[in-house]
């Protein structure tokens, strides 16, 4: 899947101003972090699971989880990773397998409610006449029933997100040609599920298939379907929605291409039940935009290219206006998740890059955006990037680190203003798995992320702290640990920094910016993505 401060001159704030020397001696005491005991999901016979990363709530405030586990099985469409693989959900200590439409091989969980219902895609058995693709529809797990939640006309669906009243928000083909069906979406520089999204299409980058037809976001309820439309053009598509029921996403804006990427422009929308429009939340002066994730206040987070659409930053839309977030100093950023407090997470790139460094080969850090103010939360060891890819609504924070450009090397942890620890050195029961990444944390902080066993196989694993939120767990240790024992810091941590935005840039180092992002643009793309 987001400011104007307010300054209030009175006796109750000089009261508050005057208390903050307390309250930050207080944070000093409270660097500790608890001890978790790992809990490997699994698979179902085949080598991998993971849970769906980022802008998906895989893992609810009950501790109930949901992702995607390998069987043995040979997959002959060769689809995902050539196994057939399904949908589980994970709840008192048991995986358990959603299950497929009638005739599907394989099906995938994005987002469990709080209520414990589960959204997805699943194979219904048939070819997509207009592709030759398995036809993959939207769908919702419900009482231990799949619902086949349709399409708009067309022969594809997803179903992304859904709030705990129960609506669903995705997106479906219809059956009108698409001009774009087959144009990639060049200015598509970073995106959720494929990372860069330059070379896909908007149908494919939506809904992870490929489409003739138009595709269009939907809000789903009680058996009724209801089309979004869009922000003018073609194509849109649902990213997430909240507990108000809105909706955020992203959608063409006309029919008419641009001659830089040979697709109309891309903006973030916010649509809203009260009057059933769609908002266009602009962008920040490029052709593309998206959002990332939407907050129960209506605030939205993302990435939107700057001029010239070689880089981008992340933003935040809040009361009708987007804000440009900046960066630490670099080109590029992205704000990945915030929570109801207005506090977002992402990464954003540092100064100076090497000249000409590209995408996530430039060095960037994870960032706390909070009341204006991008704090930098640095990295671990010798790994020269990292990212904070989900908060929850105490502040914590989990993320990873990596060599810039490389694959993840360790899952982290950040809370109680720093520093930023190793997940693995609080885990008491590794036995031999390493844990790279942590891609969601509840409100209870319980973390779901990946782990890798000692012959390379990636399973989706939980790590559940060892709290007084709970108590009596089987294995668990309960003494705390010194936040300095587990620091292995490579960069500066908890510093903040003025965020780089584009108004702060004279023109001549724009310039300079855009001409090295064009002189390697091409190193990372089309590459699987890696960090």
């Amino acid at each position: 899947m987001k400011r104007s401060m307010l300054l209030f001159v009175s006796i109750g704030s000089l009261c508050a101003a005057l208390t903050v020397p307390f309250v930050a001696t207080a944070q000093e005491e409270k660097k500790e972090h608890h001890h978790y005991k790992l809990i490997d999901v699994g698979t179902f016979g085949g080598p991998s699971s993971l849970f769906s990363n980022p802008d998906s709530r895989v893992l609810n405030n009950r501790g109930t989880a949901t992702g995607v586990a390998d069987t043995s099985i040979l997959d002959p469409n060769c689809f995902f990773d050539c196994l057939v693989d399904h949908a589980f959900v994970w709840k008192n200590g048991v995986k358990t397998a959603l299950g497929e439409l009638p005739g599907g091989l394989s099906s995938f969980a994005y987002w469990v409610n709080n209520r414990g219902l589960i959204v997805g895609q699943s194979q219904n058995g048939s070819i997509d006449p207009l592709t030759g693709a398995p036809e993959i529809h939207g769908v919702l797990w419900r009482n231990g029933q799949i619902i086949d939640l349709g399409t708009l006309g067309g022969n594809a669906s997803n179903a992304i997100s859904i709030n705990d009243r129960g609506q669903v928000a995705g997106a479906a083909t219809n059956a009108t040609l698409d001009p774009f069906a087959s144009a990639s979406q060049g200015a598509c520089l970073v995106f959720p599920t494929n990372n860069p999204c330059s070379g896909f299409t908007f149908a494919f980058n939506s809904l992870f298939t490929p489409s003739t037809t138009e595709t269009h976001a939907f809000v789903w309820q009680d058996g009724f379907t209801r089309d979004l439309g869009t922000l003018g053009g073609p194509d849109s598509a649902s990213e997430v929605n909240n507990d108000r029921g809105e909706v955020t996403g992203w959608s063409y804006t006309s029919f008419v291409a641009n001659p830089s990427s040979g697709t109309p422009n891309v903006d973030p929308f916010l649509w809203s039940p009260e009057d059933g429009k769609m908002t266009d939340l602009g962008s920040l002066g490029g052709t593309f935009g998206s959002p990332f994730w939407l907050n129960n206040r209506g605030q939205v987070v993302g990435a939107s290219n700057l001029p010239g659409d070689q880089t981008f930053h992340p933003f935040l839309w809040d009361g009708g206006k987007l804000n440009d977030l900046g960066t630490l100093g670099g080109y590029t950023g992205v704000a990945f998740m915030l929570n109801d407090a207005g506090e977002a997470v992402g990464y954003a790139d540092l100064a100076p890059n090497p000249l000409g460094c590209s995408g996530l080969s430039c060095i960037h850090h994870g960032f706390l955006w909070k009341d204006g103010v991008m704090t930098d939360l640095g990295t671990l060891g010798n790994d020269t990037c990292s990212r904070a890819l989900s908060i929850n609504q105490d502040g914590q924070i989990v993320g990873v680190v990596s060599p810039c450009g490389g694959e993840f090397t360790h899952a982290t942890l950040w809370e109680n203003g720093g520093p930023l620890a190793d997940l693995d050195s609080l885990v008491l029961n590794l036995s031999g798995l390493t844990v790279r990444e942590a891609d969601f944390i509840n409100d209870r902080g319980e973390i779901a992320g990946r782990a890798v066993l000692p012959d390379g196989d990636v399973h989706a694993v939980l790590l559940i702290p060892c709290d007084e939120d709970h108590a009596g767990v089987e294995g668990c240790d309960y003494d705390l640990v010194d936040a300095a024992a587990v620091q292995k810091s490579a960069a500066p941590l908890g510093s903040t920094h003025a965020a780089i935005t584009q108004a702060s840039l004279v023109p001549s180092e724009m310039k300079d910016r855009i001409r090295a992002r064009l002189l390697n643009r091409n190193r990372k793309f089309g590459a699987a993505p890696k960090n």
